[in-house]
């Protein structure tokens, strides 16, 4: 399903298998394999794919605009449809399965919210990527480790996580998530401020656009806020 959609979003956008690979730095192969569901993107590339498509998170997940909640009690006829409250059941949770046993389940945001809600699991040798390459994407990112062990690449410095230890840092800073344990990680993210640092990254790429002899901007950022409108 996750290929699917990454495939039909590539196709409405009409650029080619090749050229998006080359964009996020994977190979054609390797993406066909994900488009076909042969494989599944490790983290980092699915960061990269997500942003280079447009794609919001829920729209990757198969979630419209008619079925995320604009606020109110999921699951009841009565809730308020203006509420500021919103709860998401354990069967409607959304999951994405990344490669190499990282999983995501999507939590509950109020609509309007620049925040990610996310609970993820590393099994052992899991890690956010196979090549051992660090991500960097806007927002700044909050964990706490509810269960298990993690190790956390933050450029030149090693951080290890245990059970109950929390963390904040600028997701701008190259990072690697990696679990070298003989059990599960599990913790809660919350990514905050990710809209509001793509959207000032956007106008300062527009201001440079207009400037006399400005080179193209050609990085490929990362993923998009989640949302639920």
């Amino acid at each position: 399903m996750l290929g699917e959609r990454l495939r039909a979003a590539r196709n409405a956008k009409g650029v080619s298998l090749r050229s998006v690979a080359a964009a996020i730095g994977v190979s054609p192969s390797l993406l066909s394999q994900i488009e076909n569901g042969k494989t599944n993107p490790s983290v980092d590339t699915l960061y990269a794919l997500v942003q280079q498509l447009g794609l919001s998170v829920d729209a990757m997940l198969g979630i419209t605009a008619a079925d995320a909640p604009d606020g109110g009690i999921a699951g009841r006829a009565d809730a308020e449809p203006n509420s500021d409250t919103v709860v998401q059941t354990a069967a409607d949770t959304p999951v994405i399965e990344m490669e190499h046993g990282v999983r995501w389940e999507r939590l509950a945001v109020l609509p309007g919210q620049d925040a990610e809600a996310l609970r993820v699991t590393y099994q052992p040798g899991a890690s956010s990527s196979v090549e051992g390459r660090l991500m960097e994407h806007p927002g700044y990112e909050h964990l706490v480790l509810v269960s298990g062990e993690l190790r956390v690449r933050l450029e030149d410095d090693e951080i290890v996580l245990h059970e109950g230890d929390s963390m904040a840092f600028d997701s701008r800073r190259p990072h690697l998530f990696v679990n070298t344990a003989d059990r599960p990680a599990l913790g809660i993210w919350y990514v905050l401020g990710r809209k509001a640092q793509l959207t000032h990254a956007a106008h300062l790429e527009t201001d440079q656009g207009d400037a006399p002899n400005s080179a193209p901007n050609s990085a490929v950022d990362v993923m998009r806020s989640f949302r639920q409108s």
